[in-house]
């Protein structure tokens, strides 16, 4: 199994990036999908997420601002982010379960400039 993330960088706030992540070696159709985060000193947390039937949910601060969408055909789920804020910055991970167990994406920094 193998998720590849790509996209990060560095963005002025207000700006946008766009990240995905390919992947490999699971049934792609029939996982859920997610995005996480970790800023720095704080615990990795749930951004978005992206059922097999495409239904989405959302981190309260990041409602309206980032959509998460997915390619069956590509086997690769997406974040769009816009108007960025300071407070976005961290490394982000995208996250599948799959045979048991969760697989992580190697981590993508944002880093948001005021």
């Amino acid at each position: 199994v193998q998720l590849q993330a790509s996209g990060g960088g560095l963005v002025q706030s207000g700006g946008s990036l766009r990240f995905s992540c390919a992947t490999s070696g699971i049934n792609f159709r029939i996982n859920t999908m997610g995005w996480y985060r970790r800023a720095l000193g704080k615990q990795r947390d749930l951004v978005a997420q992206i059922t097999s039937g495409g239904s989405t949910s959302y981190a309260d601060s990041v409602k309206g601002r980032f959509t998460i969408s997915r390619d069956n055909a590509r086997n690769t789920v997406y974040l769009q982010m816009n108007s960025l804020k300071p407070e976005d910055t961290a490394v982000y991970y995208c996250n599948t379960d799959s045979r048991g167990r969760p697989w992580w994406g190697q981590g993508t920094l944002v880093t948001v400039s005021s």
